[in-house]
């Protein structure tokens, strides 16, 4: 017998200890090599735990202890190998029982035939469908009869539970039951560590927040135009923030001190911008980095936002892909948010939130149009960034959303580069 030794693995450079977030197999278990046994919380990033070779495992550590990186978690009897998949060949119980539906099918046909000439008040079952609504505690007055005289047909139930059908006490009464229970959740390693740096951020930073409004119409229009030609050349769709990133990418050129950041004694001011994108994901919020993001392409960063918020999703963002952005932008106008104040993802010294698009009457040359609108906020740290270059960012932002061809001329109009103004 061979016993293989699983350690924690050093998530990233300074992490010392992890906590055991939730255990995907049980003491007993008969696992293949690489096959996923668990997931841990680091104070960065969530990993998983993968078994080193195939056979019996034997856990050491419970859900939510903390572990030290390279602390034995799991022993892994090699001995012991998984058994191999049988091929799936129907057994002759399942040929009985297929049988068995068959005839009892072929009764419920004969049995719906003599009814179909009957009279029924709307909303009766017929037989096949009784048998359903009873296996399934479904009630008539969940079921839209589509049968003679308003009868409600075996078809009418199979497409009522494919589509979901809310349970009685769901339709009767809003979601609080009126109990008094309460549930207790200990909190991960990444909520905390989070926690403790936006509290940091509020209580070490000069933090204020400037607000301008956008009127998309441009971006609308050119969205419009070439929003089939785009998928078609690059497979995916063209959102907003493909369009924000480059605007940002821009004003953070002529306005480099939102792109620093405050090291002790020193002004660290970047040349290039590594832009953070604030994800929703399971485990909370999550901010993957585009690195170099002022030379990519709007294919390039729609295309790397969508690698990085599937990787979110899936738990499976590595803490490089985390760490090192200088600028972050974060989209609260996917949950509908009207206005907010951002806070700053330290060390940055600032971050743009995006808000929800809302049709809002608004002075154009004179006359009053209906345009889609959106307010954006700059949250900065006001000991690196003043006010000019704070409100003086924010326009140039605007311009480039309303001007989306500055994009390409260094946020200048086409004619005025050929002028050479």
């Amino acid at each position: 017998m061979a016993i293989v030794e699983l350690k924690v693995p050093s998530p990233g450079e300074s992490i010392t200890e992890v906590v055991i977030a939730r255990w995907l197999k049980q003491t007993g278990d008969v696992v293949e090599k690489d096959e996923a046994l668990a997931e841990i919380d680091s104070d960065k990033a969530t990993l998983t735990l993968n078994a080193e070779d195939s056979g019996k495992i034997e856990i050491l550590a419970g859900e939510g202890d903390t572990v030290k990186v390279g602390q034995v978690v799991v022993k892994i009897d090699n001995s012991v190998k998984p058994e191999a998949k049988a091929k799936a060949e129907p057994k002759k119980e399942e040929r009985k029982e297929e049988k068995k539906e068959a005839v009892t099918s072929d009764k419920e046909k004969e049995a719906e035939k003599k009814s179909e000439n009957k009279t029924y008040a709307s909303g009766t079952p017929s037989v096949s469908a009784s048998k359903i609504m009873a296996e399934k505690d479904i009630k008539s007055s969940q079921v839209n009869g589509t049968g003679k005289d308003g009868r409600i047909t075996k078809q009418d139930v199979l497409a009522a539970l494919s589509t979901g059908i809310p349970k009685v006490q769901e339709v009767l009464s809003n979601s609080w039951k009126g109990g008094r229970d309460k549930d207790k959740q200990k909190i991960s390693a990444l909520r905390k560590t989070v926690a403790k740096r936006l509290v940091a951020v509020k209580n070490e930073t000069a933090m204020l927040t400037t607000f301008n409004e956008v009127d998309m119409s441009a971006i609308y229009t050119l969205r419009a135009k070439y929003k089939d030609k785009f998928k078609e050349v690059y497979g995916t769709n063209i959102g907003f923030m493909s369009f924000f990133t480059k605007a940002v990418c821009e004003a953070l050129y002529h306005f480099p001190a939102v792109n620093g950041m405050i090291d002790g004694d020193e002004l660290i001011y970047h040349k290039y911008c590594d832009v953070g994108i604030a994800v929703s994901a399971p485990k909370g919020l999550m901010v993957p980095v585009l690195r170099n993001a002022e030379l990519m392409s709007l294919a390039e960063i729609e295309m790397g936002i969508k690698n990085l918020a599937i990787k979110a999703r899936d738990g499976k963002l590595a803490i490089d892909e985390m760490m090192g952005g200088t600028f972050t932008i974060t989209n609260g106008g996917v949950f509908g948010s009207m206005m907010s104040t951002p806070i700053i993802n330290p060390p940055q010294s600032a971050i743009l939130g995006m808000h929800n698009v809302v049709d809002r009457p608004m002075a154009v040359n004179g006359k009053v149009e209906i345009r889609p609108m959106m307010y954006v906020a700059l949250s900065y740290d006001h000991r690196i960034i003043d006010g000019r270059e704070s409100v003086g960012f924010l326009v140039k932002v605007k311009e480039m959303l309303e001007n989306p061809s500055r994009m390409l001329f260094g946020g200048k109009q086409p004619e005025e580069v050929l002028l050479g103004l």
